[in-house]
């Protein structure tokens, strides 16, 4: 059982000019444009906002590095407002009329599978920095978040294991990401586990749920069978407040039924009184309490560009921070932003992560990571308290979904495959 958005002209401008200044000698060349591609209203943007201040100060720092092969970045950013259909139109403003030469970006399930075909048809390179469901392999998209098996199943293990977990509460937002995430979690705690089904509750809940009551009040009631029992959550974006109030609210605290989320990192957190909530848990690939050289620099640089000490970093900033070095490093290795080049040189690029390690594109073109265990604190910070040994590589077509077990991907010539069957000898298309 052991495991392991138009450009905002003042913004971009003034990013280039500064950028320009720094660097007289690549005045006379016209700039790489990179597109950010996150919410910056509605329900999500409680947890992309940040992520679309991050890449702006990846951008800066490299222009003040001297740029990607001798030119400046110009971040172009768009706000597809929380809207799955935009996020498509978005997209292809950014490659059709802004020509950028990759986008960073998306961050539910439903708006990644709502450009994909854009960048598909426009052979373009878009950054995926959040946790997803896997079942998923394109050549025209990285995937530097956590696949299931870097995140749900050995958050699983650990309550299953460490903490003695009998019943489960699979409680998600009601689209893609939760629905699928938890019939790998089901079909896992039945198979592997030997989890009962009367052992076992799942409920989905719209985007930017608020009435919480009888949810957890169903949830205290399934946890007082005489079973330790424990709600693995991928409920997203702002429900997430409400939520964790009304468990408060109800007296639910760790000590009687832990929650280990997967979407609440220490953004979501700033919003929200952290003092009942001491002893709940999240699975990430990295937090910001996590003491490395790099990290330490990281939140450094986080903290002297937003110009405010207590804003907190967290695990997609992180992933961005890895697939964007990464992105510059194959530019650099094909020595043009052509894409067909760079995605090409991605495979085998390996960087630092921010918790002692490296990070590899690997030929399924999603990342190695290691998983992290926090326990939220009072102080809304996360104290590590289980985390794999090493770095997971990334399971894209889960061993647990019928129809999947059978599937690899590996973008490496000749194979050029997202979704290979190992059983059949034949690709079944992109991957997608």
């Amino acid at each position: 059982m052991s495991i392991w958005k138009r450009t905002s002209g003042a913004i971009g401008a003034g990013l280039l000019a500064a950028g320009l200044m720094a660097n007289p000698a690549v005045a006379d060349e016209d700039p790489i444009k990179i597109g950010i591609l996150h919410s910056l209203s509605g329900t999500m943007a409680i947890s992309e906002t940040t992520l679309k201040d991050v890449m702006l100060m990846l951008i800066e720092d490299q222009n003040e590095k001297g740029g990607v092969l001798g030119r400046q970045l110009e971040p172009v950013v768009v706000d597809p407002a929380s809207d799955w259909p935009l996020f498509a139109e978005r997209a292809r403003e950014l490659i059709e009329q802004e020509e950028v030469a990759a986008v960073f970006g998306t961050w539910t399930s439903v708006s990644r599978k709502a450009v994909l075909p854009v960048f598909e048809e426009l052979n373009s390179i878009l950054f995926y920095p959040v946790q997803y469901e896997g079942e998923e392999s394109s050549r025209n998209i990285f995937y530097t978040g956590a696949a299931p098996n870097q995140q749900a199943i050995p958050a699983v293990n650990y309550l299953y294991e460490v903490e003695g977990v009998e019943r489960w509460v699979l409680a998600g937002t009601d689209y893609v990401y939760p629905r699928t995430t938890n019939r790998i979690l089901e079909t896992y705690l039945k198979d592997e586990l030997g989890v009962a089904d009367d052992d076992i509750m799942i409920n989905y809940t719209p985007f930017g749920h608020s009435d919480w009551q009888s949810i957890v009040a169903d949830i205290r009631a399934f946890g007082s069978a005489g079973k330790k029992t424990a709600v693995v959550s991928t409920i997203n974006g702002d429900a997430n407040v409400p939520f964790y109030r009304e468990l408060a609210n109800q007296g639910i605290d760790a000590a009687d039924i832990p929650v280990v989320a997967f979407s609440v990192g220490e953004e979501e957190l700033a919003g929200i009184d952290t003092g009942p909530l001491v002893g709940h848990l999240a699975a990430w690939n990295y937090f910001m309490s996590v003491y490395t050289p790099e990290n330490e620099d990281f939140i450094a640089k986080w903290h002297e560009f937003i110009g405010d000490e207590s804003r907190v970093t967290n695990d997609p900033m992180e992933a961005h921070y890895i697939g964007f070095n990464m992105w510059v490093q194959a530019v650099e290795k094909a020595g043009t932003t052509d894409p067909d080049e760079v995605i090409d040189a991605m495979i085998g690029v390996a960087v630092p992560n921010l918790t002692g390690g490296y990070a590899a594109m690997m030929p399924n073109h999603h990342i190695t990571k290691p998983v992290l265990i926090g326990e939220i604190q009072a102080d809304g910070q996360f104290e590590v308290v289980w985390e794999t040994p090493g770095t997971i590589v990334t399971d894209e077509w889960s061993p647990y979904l019928e129809g999947s077990r059978d599937l690899i991907s590996d973008w490496r010539k000749p194979l050029e495959c997202g979704n290979f069957n190992v059983a059949t000898g034949e690709c079944g298309g992109q991957g997608s």
